[in-house]
């Protein structure tokens, strides 16, 4: 018998067929007869609003108040060293916007005076330099999307079902335009030698931030960005410099970016030794683990985004990625993964960036077990969380891509589960 586990730990037996497919027309809006919102005059029909000038920097509706990031208290010992999450389930598309791209700090946000900030590249390098941001914006500028993601992003999953909604299970990832320099033009200006075949950026915040990279990632396709979605990064995401390494582990994007060190081999920094390595079941730790697999999630109908309407007309929609480039496909489940159908993909198809899919539907009323399954251009397939406990085992906290199931009750709220 197929069972489900939620994060309660009750255990539920049996799958439904789901929801039809999509074959009927949509439910008949209300009529106009006796609806005040349509037939009375309201406020803002009745009197002018505010100027030009009454909000300079622009900000939403109040009524969108509580589309905001998010944290939880009981992850983390304190707020300086922790993350909130992007609340996925609100927004639509593949951009994150600005204010609401999640945040991990390991020593809180690091206030930079640009004027005073300095970019040093040294170690086995013919000559090293100082960069002022100004030197900087003389150079040729790139405009790249790409999604960003914590390598412990769905961390709390491994065991089982905890967390109850998409934005504290995946709401580790966020998506914008960075602007800047490619940095093998940086590293090609101090001239790397031979010997070079490492390079280890360094934050300017307390926590001083050192990560090891490869130098033929490096000379790929990183960016030293300065700008996101179109204007200066946000503090809480590097101002005025971070370092953009695409489709690898957030932990190694080192924000207020101030050094450049070229090796020849790994420092082994703490945060990839002791921290963002993957402990397997047998005891050993897999290191350098860099890529984020290929993953997806439903973000609505999912916890915090229930079925309101009722039967009838149901619109699914979710967020797809890969750290080895374009989604390819994605399918969705009704059923708990008994039976697939492929997604529609919408909006801009770019490498190393989110995929917004989506999958109409009729709903019947009946439960719902709701999964989504990637599969990338490489041919990587998103696994099952079971598929990948039996290679990885479940000590792990980092780079969990299993599919994510939601229950959808009768009533339409929603739940995360397990099939198991």
């Amino acid at each position: 018998m197929t069972k489900t586990s939620t994060r309660r730990g009750f255990m539920k037996g049996g799958l439904t067929a789901g929801a039809a497919l999509a074959t009927a027309g949509l439910t008949a809006p209300a009529r106009a007869e006796g609806d005040p919102a349509i037939t009375e005059i309201q406020d803002w029909n009745r009197y002018s609003g505010p100027g030009v000038d009454a909000s300079p920097y622009g900000k939403p509706s109040d009524f969108e108040a509580h589309v905001v990031r998010r944290n939880v208290a009981w992850l983390t010992a304190d707020p300086v060293s922790s993350v909130n999450f992007t609340p996925l389930h609100e927004l639509d598309g593949i951009i994150t916007p600005n204010g609401l791209c999640f945040e991990r700090h390991h020593a809180g946000v690091a206030e930079v005076d640009p004027q005073k900030h300095r970019l040093m590249i040294n170690g086995l390098v013919d000559t090293p330099l100082v960069f002022t941001m100004a030197d900087l914006m003389r150079f040729p500028r790139e405009n790249h999307v790409y999604f960003l993601e914590c390598a412990a992003n769905s961390g709390m999953e491994w065991r089982g079902a905890q967390l109850n909604g998409c934005q504290y299970t995946h709401g580790m990832v966020h998506c914008v335009m960075y602007t800047g320099v490619k940095l093998k033009h940086l590293l090609e200006e101090a001239g790397v030698k031979t010997a070079g075949k490492w390079v280890m950026p360094e934050g300017a915040d307390a926590s001083a931030m050192t990560r090891s990279i490869p130098l033929e990632k490096a000379l790929d396709d990183c960016l030293v960005a300065f700008k996101m979605n179109g204007e200066a990064l946000r503090p809480e995401q590097g101002y005025p410099l971070r370092l953009v390494v695409p489709g690898w582990e957030g932990n190694m994007w080192v924000k207020w970016l101030r050094r450049l060190e070229v090796g020849d081999e790994p420092w082994h920094a703490r945060e990839e030794t002791s921290k963002y390595t993957d402990l397997l079941a047998d005891g050993k730790a897999r290191r350098f683990t860099w890529v984020m697999d290929v993953k997806s999630v439903i973000t609505s109908p999912s916890p915090q985004m229930p079925i309101t309407h009722g039967k009838g007309r149901t619109v699914l929609t979710g967020l797809a990625w890969s750290g080895t480039g374009r989604i390819a496909r994605v399918d969705v489940s009704l059923d708990g993964g008994r039976n697939w159908v492929t997604a529609r993909l919408d909006g801009p198809s770019l490498p190393k960036a989110l995929h917004r899919f989506y999958h109409e539907f009729d709903w019947d009323g009946s439960e719902l077990f709701l999964q989504s399954r990637a599969i990338d251009e490489a041919g990587f397939v998103q696994p099952t969380k079971p598929e990948l406990r039996a290679v990885r085992g479940a000590n792990s906290i980092y780079h969990n891509n299993g599919i994510q199931t939601w229950h959808v009750a009768t009533d339409g709220v929603v739940e995360n589960v397990e099939i198991s």
